[in-house]
């Protein structure tokens, strides 16, 4: 291969990388997803195991250096690192991330080369769809711009009660698949037939309801305080933030429940107990509305401190976050590393863990499923609280991602929880985007970012479970797994 050849395929893979963040909110061109995954397909049938792991990485870089920029954000703007740390932590995280589809390359060509079209139709998209469930659980999981997530609004999203994220992603890889094969003239016509049946199978999958009303509808009313990060914890603005949630709030007439952001009460627990939650206790129980807000709460026979939601106005009760972010809320391996990251100014807050088994949430006579901020994107930990939860509830201060493109990319992961568990969603956000979600993961009314706002709707509590409820992800790394399995076969066939 000449050099200008290479050259032009290192542009193409890190441009079809990038390309495949606008199938992702906010743009929302989900036939993008596919098309860029059709290049990278295309690409590997002619590599050797080497060249697809380094095509791969370069996908990768595009992908991640595109879609997930906002985390140097967040570290250097909001974290207050030095700029040369946050740039290094940044492009080591897109770099780590680039692996999965570099690995998956090489692991591909070099064990399953040898079986030319059915180890596009077959490996590829089960190699895809493992892959990106790795990346869902290595090292504690980061599954933002799973390609599944990016066809919500999509005929493939039909699968996603059916299958969950992962299993979308399998059908988009799938696609991607079908699309090569059809290009290259492969099986033209039972290509494009499969095409159809896949496409066509998600649009009527979308038109299914999987799950049913549990009551009357609630009137819920989500709070945006719009307060600045650099605001937020600061001791003299306690009382100001304390009388705009509380304004908000008790402006609002025939209110059920109403749900503020993570940490909206930016004091601990037992500091304001006796005073402003007494007062939210009164006031709530005189106009009977239920309210759910993030407060950080500290346990002092241990000395633990967590990120939870409270529930008031109603039975009491707390919901310890469980799926901490790493180096925002703990330093992984501190027992081994100690305080080395300190030197680097690297900020990080020990939290502590909460269980895998609380108790539900009740607010406005419902259990409710609880997640905050990060815990959305897992869509496993969300179906734990199911079928017993009828509404999903999701507090987070997206504040650390600024003007970015993860606002929206998180706001669709929440989205799409919604349509696994065919669970209406509440999301509240310091600064936004706060929006009210249905069981089928459309938006019923949303707020602008960076403004004071209160979103209000009606809002029907579900019953009932969706396959992707009752099976998690199982079915889909199991079936992935099998085909893998079978390739492998055929290829040691081959060989011998």
């Amino acid at each position: 291969m000449s050099r200008l050849a290479e050259r032009y395929i290192v542009l193409l893979m890190l441009f079809a990388g990038a390309a495949a963040v606008t199938a992702f909110a906010p743009f929302g061109w989900f036939p993008v997803a596919i098309l860029s995954l059709a290049i990278l397909f295309n690409q590997w049938l002619l590599d050797t195991p080497g060249l697809a792991f380094r095509h791969g990485f370069l996908f990768g870089a595009g992908f991640f250096g595109a879609g997930i920029s906002w985390v140097f954000i967040s570290i250097k703007v909001y974290g207050n690192v030095a700029a040369p740390v946050a740039t290094f932590i940044t492009l080591g995280l897109i770099a780590f991330l680039s692996l999965y589809p570099a690995l998956l390359g090489y692991f591909l060509l070099r064990y399953f080369r040898s079986l030319a079209f059915a180890s596009l139709l077959v490996a590829l998209p089960a190699g895809w769809a493992i892959s990106e469930w790795l990346r869902g659980w290595v090292f504690s999981g980061f599954p933002w711009l799973t390609m599944g997530t990016s066809q919500i609004d999509g005929p493939l999203g039909g699968y996603a009660p059916l299958l969950g994220v992962f299993g979308t992603s399998l059908t988009v890889a799938l696609s991607a698949a079908l699309l090569v094969a059809v290009i290259r003239g492969w099986y033209r016509l039972p290509g494009v037939v499969l095409l159809l049946l896949l496409w066509g199978g998600g649009q009527l999958l979308n038109n299914v309801h999987w799950t049913e009303p549990r009551g009357d509808a609630l009137q819920v009313a989500l709070v945006q305080g719009n307060i600045s990060q650099d605001d937020k914890w600061a001791p003299e603005n306690l009382l100001s933030t304390f009388t705009r949630y509380s304004e908000l709030t008790f402006a609002e007439t025939d209110v059920d429940l109403v749900v503020w952001p993570e940490t909206a009460i930016p004091a601990f627990f037992d500091q304001v107990e006796d005073s402003f939650i007494a007062y939210l206790e009164t006031e709530l129980a005189n106009n009977d509305i239920s309210l759910l807000t993030g407060i950080p709460v500290l346990e002092k026979q241990n000395w633990e401190y967590f990120n939870a939601i409270i529930s008031l106005g109603g039975e009491q009760g707390f919901y310890y976050k469980q799926h901490l972010v790493p180096y925002g809320e703990y330093l992984p391996l501190r027992w081994l590393i100690g305080n080395t990251l300190d030197a680097l100014a690297v900020p990080n807050a020990d939290f502590s863990s909460g269980g895998a088994s609380q108790t539900l949430l009740q607010a406005a006579g419902y259990p409710v499923s609880s997640s905050i901020c990060y815990e959305v994107v897992f869509g496993e930990q969300i179906i734990r609280d199911l079928p017993d939860a009828a509404m999903l509830v999701n507090i987070s201060n997206d504040a650390w991602f600024g003007d970015s493109l993860a606002p929206h990319q998180h706001l669709q992961m929440a989205r799409l929880r919604a349509k696994e568990t065919g669970r209406p969603m509440l999301r509240a956000t310091n600064t936004g985007i706060t929006a009210i979600i249905d069981h089928r993961g459309a938006i019923v009314e949303q707020s602008r970012q960076f403004e004071i706002a209160v979103v209000k709707a009606a809002v029907l509590p579900m019953q009932g479970a969706t396959p992707y409820v009752k099976t998690g992800n199982t079915p889909v790394v199991l079936f992935s797994i099998g085909c893998l399995f079978l390739c492998g076969l055929v290829c040691r066939r081959k060989a011998g």
